[in-house]
């Protein structure tokens, strides 16, 4: 699914009036998070999930087409878990 697609279906779901409105709900939320994240907060939403950032570590890594080794500087990443309601939503 598009982020448009997601747009035009959130529009239904919350019976706005316009897709303008609920572009402008979905990216002031995304916006929301983003800001969130790169500020090193995590957002938990019970019942839906955790977003949060942790800190990968450098290591070494191997190009799969020439096998030379190389080193990947440490970096932050973004990771998601999923919250037990949810995850039961989607397994039925």
């Amino acid at each position: 699914m598009t982020k448009q697609e997601f747009i035009e279906l959130y529009q239904k779901n919350m019976e706005l009036e316009n897709k303008k409105e609920s572009g402008k709900l979905v990216n002031g939320f995304l916006s929301t998070l983003e800001e969130i994240l790169i500020k090193g907060e995590d957002l938990t939403i019970v019942g839906f999930g955790k977003f949060e950032t942790k800190l990968q570590g450098a290591r070494t890594c191997r190009n799969p087409k020439t096998g030379e080794e190389i080193q990947v500087a440490e970096k932050k990443i973004v990771k998601f878990k999923v919250g037990k309601t949810f995850a039961d939503k989607v397994a039925k």
